[in-house]
């Protein structure tokens, strides 16, 4: 997601990973409910792990297949990311429940550069890459 200013949305958190602290910095992202469009899923998450809603898709920047080992298991899954346009911060609202996982992250807003830079995972820079690359395409 992008304001106004062209800063970029992430979230990030200290968690335990493999019997010690680390902190991520990530994207906002979950799985899709039953009956939910992918484009609705993530308007949902997005809004349940930052607190903002009103937000418009403004590109579709595809997939990519991510592998990682979590709790003693090899995981593979496809990912899909959108990117987004913040429509007005000043109606931020309700995230999830205080006790629920989403609720350890913290959002932060930062340069597209230095978003891709920090983010934890790889398969997250290459969506930051995507999206800079639409907004260059965007301004020319």
């Amino acid at each position: 997601m992008v304001d106004a200013a062209g800063r970029m949305l992430a979230i990030e958190r200290d968690v335990e990973r493999d019997g010690r602290m680390v902190h991520e910095v990530r994207l906002p992202k979950g799985h899709i409910d039953p009956g939910e469009t992918p484009e609705a899923a993530a308007l949902r998450e997005v809004g349940e792990e930052t607190g903002y809603w009103d937000l418009e898709i403004t590109a579709d920047l595809g997939t990519t297949r991510s592998a990682f080992d979590f709790r003693g298991k090899h995981h593979v899954r496809d990912e899909r990311y959108f990117l987004m346009r913040l429509v007005r911060d000043e109606n931020r609202g309700q995230r999830m429940h205080p006790d629920s996982e989403e609720a350890l992250f913290t959002p932060c807003w930062l340069d597209p550069a230095e978003a891709e830079a920090r983010m934890t995972y790889p398969s997250e820079r290459v969506f930051i890459r995507r999206a800079r690359e639409r907004l260059s395409a965007s301004y020319d």
